[in-house]
């Protein structure tokens, strides 16, 4: 294992960072790594089921991303709304945050808003003038390595097709390369995780022990903790499926019903109790999904993989192809 951060560094050509999403969700490329032989095949994301056994079970995130990119009414702010703290209080993020220093004011759909704190992190607890809903006229807050204003395509791209439970301030990008006919073929159940802003954010230590997780809220029903128990192989879409069944097993193996919230930091040689396989989208260098991922795969097995992914100009990020990691 390698606890060095810039051993999960690699160069990205900029150009494959995928802009738009896929004409059709599951066109997209799916690498298949083999871990037990260290061997990659290409294949197309609507195979996923002939790589499917008897008693596998695939369990995908339901969150749904919420709206929560707003604009003052004069345009000089931008805000994204985090969490209602209250019936007029909320924690948002702000830029320019020049603009909205401790007293400030500004004006949404009219009403009035006053930055009442600055958290240690940044963020800005604000005070509205009356009650409305913030998310209702909002948009889709796009990743930053989308270098665009989100539009209407997003917003139903950017929403997998069964999410269900809102509350996500980014969305489970394995997910979205599932349409519901592909979902009627395969035998499947539903987590919730809450995919929050700390996802992008950067691990600053060059040992990445010491980095500290963010918290994201997550629901796991007995319903389908029964069916995971039930199953012979599990199969997680995407690294939040992942963090919420790791942090979810007993030791016994066993997952039980639950609702909290999970600050888990899987990194290499962390041992999986839960997943047997991940489909997972391709992920910033540096990153603690990177990390996740290595765990499982391998940090060097996957970093081939990563650079021959490249070389075959595969599309990265949230609206980029996928990786089936058996």
């Amino acid at each position: 294992m390698s606890a060095l951060l810039s051993d999960y560094d690699y160069d990205l050509p900029h150009g494959l960072i995928a802009q738009r999403p896929a004409e059709r969700r599951d066109d997209s490329r799916m690498m298949v790594l083999y871990r037990d032989t260290e061997t990659i095949v290409h294949r197309q994301f609507h195979d996923l089921k002939t790589f499917l056994r008897p008693g596998d079970l695939v369990v995908l995130n339901d969150t749904q991303v919420l709206s929560a990119r707003r604009f003052s009414d004069d345009g000089a702010v931008e805000f994204l709304f985090l969490e209602r703290l209250g019936p007029l209080r909320w924690k948002c993020l702000v830029s320019p945050g020049r603009k909205m220093r401790v007293g400030a004011t500004t004006m949404i759909e009219g009403v009035a808003l006053r930055v009442e704190e600055i958290t240690a992190e940044g963020e800005r607890i604000v005070v509205l003038g009356e009650d409305i809903d913030l998310y209702s006229g909002g948009s889709i807050p796009l990743p930053p390595y989308i270098r665009r204003e989100s539009d209407a395509e997003d917003a139903a791209r950017y929403q997998t097709v069964f999410a269900h439970t809102p509350g996500a301030l980014a969305a489970p990008t394995a997910g979205l390369h599932f349409t519901p006919e592909i979902l009627r073929q395969i035998p499947h159940t539903f987590v919730t995780l809450h995919v929050g802003t700390g996802t992008f954010l950067p691990v600053r230590s060059e040992n990445i022990v010491e980095h500290r997780m963010h918290a994201e809220r997550f629901s796991l029903s007995s319903f389908s903790a029964a069916r995971i128990n039930e199953a012979t192989r599990i199969i997680a879409v995407g690294t939040t499926v992942v963090r919420v069944l790791e942090s979810a097993t007993r030791k016994d193996g066993n997952l039980i019903a639950q609702e909290g919230s999970t600050d888990i930091f899987i990194y290499p040689p962390y041992r999986f109790r839960a997943v047997d396989v991940l489909l997972t989208n391709f992920h910033l260098p540096r990153s603690t999904l990177l990390m996740l991922v290595s765990a499982f795969a391998g940090r060097e097995f996957l970093l081939r993989a990563y650079g021959e992914a490249i070389r075959e100009r595969y599309g990265f990020y949230s609206y980029g192809d996928c990786m089936l990691i058996l």
